[in-house]
């Protein structure tokens, strides 16, 4: 196997199917790794295609995982990253902080180093986070920060200092990604609305898409989006929302198609690799891939889903 681009010098290369974590880290029992083979979509992506939503773990022999982690995964790194972009058809990824990490960022920022301009990157701060380390993360390509309101995944951080922390960050041209279950949004509607940085939403706040898509519950996700010209949503991880499953994925795609359609120029998508905590299955990312015309189904929403937006939000600062 060649050496994957954005590797370090004299690097080994690393198998794509190395799923093992490392160190003094053991993968728990019931973990899912990622696909050992994905497939070559059949959907070629417009050039500059970015895959917005992503992360890398460990390798945990030299980024250690959080002591505070709820879950042990296998090793993800980079270099197995960068071979996914490839055999997808992706130009550029953006690495979000993953809660196993804690607010240890340094293994998303090891991937931005060497990504050569081809990253951007989503970090996770403590309100302790000095100036200085902020200056750093952006020059690193650091482009914001996110707060994670799924409580089996991480502990909750009071809102009054995630408050003070999209303070912060907002004079640096960032925005803020909020992780959260439907559920949960009545009771966030109104924080989210008056945070002091522009908004991202993961996974479309996850509807419960047994639920039609013209109900309440789903409606009051739409009115955030319409409350503020400054939300986005990624239209991401069908394999997380179906209860249909592979491989149409067939329940997700009134929702992600209704957002696309109405919030064309808001919207962004990733693959989510390499899919943590699924219990399910591991999807094939080159399936999901192929997934995207069902939900953007012309060409100019596809280049605004995956190029112009994308560009626009993390690369043109």
């Amino acid at each position: 196997m060649n050496e994957p681009p954005g590797a370090a010098a004299g690097a080994a290369p690393v198998p794509y199917a190395s799923h093992a974590a490392s160190g003094p880290f053991v993968m728990d029992a019931h973990w899912l790794p990622y696909h050992p083979d994905p497939s070559r979509p059949r959907f070629v992506l417009p050039a500059g295609a970015v895959d917005a939503h992503c992360h890398v773990f460990g390798p945990g022999a030299r980024f250690p995982y959080a002591a505070e982690r709820k879950y042990t995964p296998c090793d993800a790194p980079k270099e197995v990253l960068w071979q996914l972009r490839d055999r997808l058809g992706f130009a550029r990824n953006v690495i979000v902080q993953a809660t196993c990490h804690g607010s240890d960022n340094r293994a998303v920022v090891d991937a931005l180093h060497a990504a050569g301009g081809r990253a951007r990157g989503v970090a996770t701060v403590q309100e302790s986070v000095s100036d200085v380390e902020l200056r750093a993360l952006h020059a690193a390509g650091v482009r914001g920060v996110r707060f994670n309101f799924v409580r089996r995944l991480a502990d909750s951080t009071p809102r009054d200092v995630l408050e003070r922390i999209a303070r912060r960050v907002a004079p640096l041209g960032w925005h803020v990604v909020v992780y959260f279950e439907a559920v949960e949004l009545p009771a966030l509607f109104d924080f989210l609305a008056a945070l002091p940085a522009p908004l991202v939403v993961d996974h479309m706040g996850r509807p419960d898409v047994t639920r039609p898509v013209n109900g309440p519950e789903f409606a009051l996700f739409l009115q955030l989006m319409h409350a503020r010209a400054d939300v986005w949503c990624k239209v991401t991880c069908p394999e997380r929302l179906s209860v249909t499953g592979p491989p149409g994925f067939d329940d997700v795609v009134p929702f992600a198609r209704h957002i696309v359609e109405r919030f064309p120029r808001r919207v962004l998508w990733g693959t989510d690799w390499p899919h943590p905590n699924l219990k399910g299955h591991m999807p094939d990312d080159g399936a999901l891939v192929d997934f995207i015309p069902r939900i953007a189904p012309t060409v100019e929403l596809q280049q605004l889903l995956l190029v112009d937006n994308p560009m626009q939000l993390y690369w043109a600062h």
